[in-house]
């Protein structure tokens, strides 16, 4: 019987896996694009202490459409969006069904909510269950104090490699979980904890009466058409 993969042990294995899992590619997939053995992709992934080679680094970063700089944690300080624009791009409004998509099932996303110094815009995890948009955060935490008034929550995704990205806005009121049982549940559904840390233990829910989105297209970008 095979033995369990082994824990990435250097960043590089983690950002090229994650990476690989974010774009829905297997590690032949990967290594048909690379031009490499499926067995040097699963030795980057889970044995690689440090970054391989540039000329390889860069073939991987092609096959995963992205950049070199991302896949070592050169831009992981910056942010996002320092390329510049690419040519013969075009902006395009999403239907609700894609901006879902989107979103997917969690990720990390931001609230814009009025607060007593005046409006703010905070970072957050989010998980998706049926239509609604879940958060954990803490007891006095400006987000539970907006319990039962509307707040504004967009996630987007930027990919500086070809200068294109998405954003998502959801507009709609937010109400806290007030039955331990009930937010039990939905703490436990959720795909990971706040990356903030513990003690954010009260649910909020957002059931957005808007969904908008916007997309960049990038003629001659991977996945992108005229």
């Amino acid at each position: 019987m095979a033995s369990p993969p082994h824990p990435a042990r250097g960043d590089i294995g983690r950002r090229v896996a994650a990476r690989r899992r974010q774009l829905g590619l297997s590690r032949q997939e990967v290594a048909l694009r690379a031009a490499a053995a499926p067995g040097y992709i699963e030795y980057v992934e889970e044995h690689a202490p440090t970054a391989p080679g540039i000329g390889f680094l860069l073939r991987l970063a092609n096959a995963l459409d992205t950049t070199v700089e991302e896949l070592t944690g050169g831009a992981g300080d910056l942010p996002s969006g320092i390329a510049k624009a690419a040519r013969q791009a075009r902006m395009v409004e999403l239907e609700e069904p894609d901006c879902w998509t989107l979103l997917g099932d969690h990720g990390v996303g931001r609230v814009a909510l009025a607060g007593a110094d005046g409006p703010l815009v905070l970072p957050l995890n989010y998980q998706v269950l049926d239509g609604e948009v879940v958060f954990s955060t803490g007891e006095d935490a400006p987000l539970t104090l907006a319990d039962g008034s509307e707040i504004a929550f967009e996630a987007d995704h930027i990919d500086d490699a070809f200068s294109r990205g998405w954003s998502v806005l959801l507009v709609g009121p937010i109400r806290l979980v007030a039955d331990e049982d009930a937010a039990r549940r939905l703490r436990e559904a959720a795909y990971s904890t706040p990356w903030a840390g513990d003690g954010r233990e009260r649910v909020m829910v957002l059931s957005p009466r808007r969904v908008t989105g916007r997309k960049i297209i990038v003629v001659g970008a991977p996945g992108d058409v005229a």
